[in-house]
């Protein structure tokens, strides 16, 4: 049996990981003994914690983000369709403010609202689903260290058990 480096791509900055079939040759080749291949592996599970963490966080912002440009868009259509007939109790205006964050408000015509408007919830929700397909990535990455830590620790656990029968076979 070879090591299989299937799977073993990146994506958007996130390392694949590499499934290893055959633990012996993997730490032959990668030159580690059990505890550094192990230690290493560990350390790549820590590292895709940390990237989780910052996904998930994007994940609620992004969530939270979408249905506020929705209700944004729901009021400027609504001002839109109310226009003239006298049922807004507000001024007549053709005109609405936005707020874009860092302190900044512009207003814009109704029709440059509703389109950046328009905009902006295609971009977040295009933006999330980029996110579901890295977060997707990130748990099958930790899934196949999760099981090449179990094969390298199994591997060895059985090797030191060749190990002690051999020892124990010669000693009559």
């Amino acid at each position: 049996m070879a090591s299989s480096t299937a799977g073993a791509t990146e994506r958007r900055g996130i390392p694949g990981a590499q499934f290893v079939e055959d633990v012996e040759t993997y730490l032959t080749q990668s030159g580690l003994d059990v505890n550094s291949a192990l230690s290493f592996l560990q350390e790549r599970l820590q590292q895709y914690r940390v990237v989780e963490m910052k996904l998930l966080a994007q994940q609620r912002d992004l969530q939270a983000k979408i249905p506020d440009i929705e209700k944004c868009l729901d009021v400027v259509a609504t001002l839109q369709s109310k226009k003239g007939t006298g049922e807004a109790s507000i001024d007549e205006s053709d005109s609405v403010c936005l707020w874009l964050g860092a302190n900044v408000m512009l207003e814009y015509s109704c029709e440059e609202a509703t389109a950046l408007l328009q905009k902006n919830l295609e971009n977040a929700k295009a933006s999330l689903e980029v996110l579901i397909a890295d977060l997707q990535f990130l748990r099958d990455q930790v899934t196949i260290t999760q099981v090449t830590v179990a094969r390298i620790y199994n591997w060895d656990v059985h090797q030191r058990r060749l190990r002690q029968a051999t020892g124990a076979a010669k000693d009559p």
